[in-house]
Protein backbone atom coordinates (compact mmCIF):
# COMPACT_ATOMS: atom_id res chain seq x y z
CA UNK A 1 0.00 0.00 0.00
CA UNK A 2 1.57 3.19 -0.82
CA UNK A 3 2.93 5.43 2.03
CA UNK A 4 0.81 8.64 3.06
CA UNK A 5 2.07 11.96 2.58
CA UNK A 6 4.58 13.28 5.46
CA UNK A 7 4.30 16.66 4.66
CA UNK A 8 2.78 16.98 8.11
CA UNK A 9 5.64 14.78 9.90
CA UNK A 10 8.95 16.40 9.02
CA UNK A 11 9.29 19.55 11.55
CA UNK A 12 11.90 22.18 10.80
CA UNK A 13 12.42 21.42 7.74
CA UNK A 14 15.62 23.37 6.73
CA UNK A 15 18.59 23.99 4.38
CA UNK A 16 20.92 22.30 6.19
CA UNK A 17 23.46 25.17 6.09
CA UNK A 18 23.55 26.39 9.51
CA UNK A 19 22.21 29.94 8.44
CA UNK A 20 20.02 31.29 10.80
CA UNK A 21 16.95 32.72 8.47
CA UNK A 22 16.98 30.57 5.23
CA UNK A 23 17.87 32.97 2.17
CA UNK A 24 15.96 32.88 -0.37
CA UNK A 25 17.36 29.52 -2.38
CA UNK A 26 17.48 28.16 0.93
CA UNK A 27 13.40 28.80 1.21
CA UNK A 28 13.08 27.63 -2.26
CA UNK A 29 14.51 24.38 -2.07
CA UNK A 30 12.61 23.81 0.98
CA UNK A 31 9.39 24.17 -0.58
CA UNK A 32 9.85 22.03 -3.64
CA UNK A 33 11.01 19.49 -1.01
CA UNK A 34 7.99 19.67 0.71
CA UNK A 35 5.94 19.38 -2.33
CA UNK A 36 7.64 16.88 -3.92
CA UNK A 37 7.59 13.91 -0.87
CA UNK A 38 4.38 13.27 -1.43
CA UNK A 39 4.29 12.26 -4.87
CA UNK A 40 7.82 10.52 -4.62
CA UNK A 41 6.64 6.70 -3.52
CA UNK A 42 4.15 7.27 -7.02
CA UNK A 43 6.77 8.84 -9.46
CA UNK A 44 9.95 8.54 -8.08
CA UNK A 45 12.69 10.90 -8.00
CA UNK A 46 12.43 12.04 -11.20
CA UNK A 47 13.10 15.11 -13.51
CA UNK A 48 9.40 15.52 -13.58
CA UNK A 49 8.78 15.37 -10.00
CA UNK A 50 11.08 18.27 -9.63
CA UNK A 51 9.43 20.33 -12.36
CA UNK A 52 5.71 20.03 -11.12
CA UNK A 53 6.98 20.24 -6.93
CA UNK A 54 8.65 23.59 -8.04
CA UNK A 55 5.41 24.53 -9.92
CA UNK A 56 3.16 23.73 -7.33
CA UNK A 57 5.07 25.24 -4.62
CA UNK A 58 5.01 28.63 -6.48
CA UNK A 59 8.75 28.61 -7.21
CA UNK A 60 9.92 29.72 -10.82
CA UNK A 61 12.03 27.68 -13.01
CA UNK A 62 14.63 29.46 -13.53
CA UNK A 63 14.84 30.10 -9.38
CA UNK A 64 14.33 26.34 -9.15
CA UNK A 65 17.61 25.87 -11.64
CA UNK A 66 19.45 28.01 -9.16
CA UNK A 67 18.47 25.93 -6.41
CA UNK A 68 18.89 22.78 -7.80
CA UNK A 69 21.61 23.22 -10.73
CA UNK A 70 22.28 19.55 -11.08
CA UNK A 71 18.17 18.74 -11.63
CA UNK A 72 16.53 16.08 -9.36
CA UNK A 73 20.16 14.62 -8.28
CA UNK A 74 20.64 18.13 -5.93
CA UNK A 75 16.64 17.44 -4.97
CA UNK A 76 17.61 13.71 -3.65
CA UNK A 77 21.24 14.99 -2.19
CA UNK A 78 18.98 18.09 -0.31
CA UNK A 79 16.64 15.72 0.71
CA UNK A 80 19.15 13.13 2.19
CA UNK A 81 21.26 15.93 3.60
CA UNK A 82 17.83 17.39 5.36
CA UNK A 83 17.78 14.47 7.38
CA UNK A 84 20.85 14.45 8.54
CA UNK A 85 20.14 17.94 10.15
CA UNK A 86 16.90 16.60 11.39
CA UNK A 87 18.81 13.78 12.53
CA UNK A 88 21.02 16.22 14.81
CA UNK A 89 18.68 18.56 16.01
CA UNK A 90 16.81 15.74 17.46
CA UNK A 91 19.60 13.97 19.12
CA UNK A 92 20.88 17.67 20.75
CA UNK A 93 17.88 17.33 22.75
CA UNK A 94 19.44 13.47 24.59
CA UNK A 95 21.66 13.83 27.04
CA UNK A 96 24.35 11.68 24.84
CA UNK A 97 27.22 12.89 27.53
CA UNK A 98 25.86 10.37 29.99
CA UNK A 99 25.61 7.37 27.26
CA UNK A 100 28.27 4.61 26.54
CA UNK A 101 29.78 4.78 22.96
CA UNK A 102 27.19 2.07 21.82
CA UNK A 103 24.40 3.53 23.56
CA UNK A 104 25.21 6.82 21.59
CA UNK A 105 26.16 5.15 18.35
CA UNK A 106 23.01 2.78 18.65
CA UNK A 107 20.53 5.59 19.00
CA UNK A 108 21.91 8.00 16.46
CA UNK A 109 21.98 5.14 13.74
CA UNK A 110 17.98 4.52 14.79
CA UNK A 111 17.25 8.21 15.04
CA UNK A 112 18.60 9.27 11.65
CA UNK A 113 16.30 6.26 10.37
CA UNK A 114 13.48 7.33 12.43
CA UNK A 115 13.45 11.08 11.53
CA UNK A 116 12.05 9.44 8.20
CA UNK A 117 9.89 6.93 8.78
CA UNK A 118 7.12 8.30 7.49
CA UNK A 119 9.08 8.34 3.94
CA UNK A 120 10.76 5.22 3.62
CA UNK A 121 9.64 4.98 0.01
CA UNK A 122 11.40 8.19 -0.71
CA UNK A 123 14.70 7.09 1.11
CA UNK A 124 14.98 3.84 -0.48
CA UNK A 125 14.18 4.81 -3.66
CA UNK A 126 16.70 7.90 -3.46
CA UNK A 127 19.42 5.33 -2.25
CA UNK A 128 18.58 3.22 -5.45
CA UNK A 129 19.14 6.07 -7.80
CA UNK A 130 22.10 7.09 -6.14
CA UNK A 131 23.76 3.75 -6.35
CA UNK A 132 23.32 3.87 -10.20
CA UNK A 133 26.67 4.99 -12.38
CA UNK A 134 24.75 8.13 -13.50
CA UNK A 135 25.07 9.36 -10.07
CA UNK A 136 28.44 9.41 -10.70
CA UNK A 137 30.16 9.93 -6.81
CA UNK A 138 27.09 11.32 -5.11
CA UNK A 139 25.97 8.52 -3.40
CA UNK A 140 29.29 7.81 -1.63
CA UNK A 141 29.64 11.15 -0.55
CA UNK A 142 26.03 11.20 0.55
CA UNK A 143 26.58 8.71 3.03
CA UNK A 144 30.03 9.74 4.18
CA UNK A 145 28.05 12.62 4.98
CA UNK A 146 25.56 10.60 6.84
CA UNK A 147 28.07 8.94 9.10
CA UNK A 148 30.47 11.66 9.96
CA UNK A 149 27.15 13.70 10.77
CA UNK A 150 26.16 10.71 13.15
CA UNK A 151 30.08 10.78 14.92
CA UNK A 152 29.90 14.70 15.09
CA UNK A 153 26.77 14.32 16.91
CA UNK A 154 27.36 11.91 19.60
CA UNK A 155 30.81 13.87 19.98
CA UNK A 156 33.42 12.08 18.51
CA UNK A 157 36.26 14.78 18.31
CA UNK A 158 38.98 12.21 17.07
CA UNK A 159 41.76 13.60 14.54
CA UNK A 160 43.89 10.71 13.89
CA UNK A 161 43.48 7.27 11.36
CA UNK A 162 40.75 6.47 13.61
CA UNK A 163 38.50 9.12 12.09
CA UNK A 164 38.78 7.36 9.14
CA UNK A 165 38.26 3.99 10.15
CA UNK A 166 35.06 4.65 12.60
CA UNK A 167 33.35 6.31 9.65
CA UNK A 168 34.48 3.41 7.00
CA UNK A 169 32.80 0.98 9.91
CA UNK A 170 29.86 3.16 10.63
CA UNK A 171 29.05 3.57 7.01
CA UNK A 172 28.69 -0.57 6.74
CA UNK A 173 26.70 -0.65 9.27
CA UNK A 174 24.29 1.89 8.41
CA UNK A 175 24.06 0.73 5.29
CA UNK A 176 22.94 -2.84 6.28
CA UNK A 177 20.58 -1.84 8.61
CA UNK A 178 18.99 0.95 6.41
CA UNK A 179 18.50 -1.77 3.82
CA UNK A 180 16.75 -4.28 6.08
CA UNK A 181 14.85 -1.21 7.28
CA UNK A 182 13.86 -1.05 3.77
CA UNK A 183 12.21 -4.49 3.81
CA UNK A 184 10.82 -4.88 7.10
CA UNK A 185 7.13 -5.39 8.13
CA UNK A 186 7.35 -6.44 11.47
CA UNK A 187 5.55 -4.52 14.04
CA UNK A 188 7.20 -0.73 14.85
CA UNK A 189 10.32 -1.94 12.71
CA UNK A 190 11.60 -4.47 15.47
CA UNK A 191 13.66 -6.82 13.02
CA UNK A 192 15.63 -3.66 12.18
CA UNK A 193 16.38 -2.30 15.56
CA UNK A 194 17.33 -6.22 16.41
CA UNK A 195 19.39 -6.34 13.56
CA UNK A 196 21.24 -3.03 14.37
CA UNK A 197 22.07 -4.01 17.91
CA UNK A 198 23.52 -7.36 16.58
CA UNK A 199 25.87 -5.39 14.29
CA UNK A 200 26.52 -2.67 16.93
CA UNK A 201 27.82 -5.76 18.90
CA UNK A 202 30.09 -6.83 16.24
CA UNK A 203 31.58 -3.36 16.05
CA UNK A 204 32.26 -2.99 19.44
CA UNK A 205 33.62 -6.36 19.49
CA UNK A 206 36.14 -5.65 16.87
CA UNK A 207 36.95 -1.95 18.28
CA UNK A 208 37.93 -4.59 21.92
CA UNK A 209 40.19 -6.84 19.39
CA UNK A 210 41.81 -3.57 18.15
CA UNK A 211 42.36 -2.00 21.79
CA UNK A 212 44.12 -5.57 22.91
CA UNK A 213 45.92 -5.61 19.73
CA UNK A 214 47.37 -2.19 20.40
CA UNK A 215 47.93 -3.04 23.85
CA UNK A 216 50.15 -5.77 23.04
CA UNK A 217 51.97 -4.17 21.08
CA UNK A 218 52.89 -1.08 22.94
CA UNK A 219 54.67 -3.75 25.17
CA UNK A 220 57.05 -5.42 22.52
CA UNK A 221 60.03 -3.46 21.61
CA UNK A 222 60.66 -1.00 18.61
CA UNK A 223 61.47 -3.36 15.42
CA UNK A 224 63.37 0.02 14.14
CA UNK A 225 65.08 -0.03 17.71
CA UNK A 226 65.35 -3.96 17.64
CA UNK A 227 67.19 -4.27 14.11
CA UNK A 228 69.31 -1.20 14.42
CA UNK A 229 71.03 -3.32 18.06
CA UNK A 230 71.15 -6.99 16.08
CA UNK A 231 72.99 -4.86 12.60
CA UNK A 232 75.28 -3.49 15.36
CA UNK A 233 75.95 -6.04 18.01
CA UNK A 234 73.97 -3.57 20.61
CA UNK A 235 71.50 -5.04 23.35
Amino acid sequence: MPEKSTTKKRPGLGGGSGKAKPDRLDLARMKILEAALPHVAFDGWTPRLLADAAQAAGVPHGEMRLAFPSGVLDLVDYFLEDGDRRMGEALAREDIGAMKVRERITLAVRTRIEVDLHSREAVRRAVTMLALPTSGTLGPRALYRTVDAIWRAVGDTSTDFNFYTKRATLAGVFSSVSLTWFSDDSENYARTWAFLDRRIEDVMRIERVKAGVKGIAAKLPDPVSLLGRLRYGRG
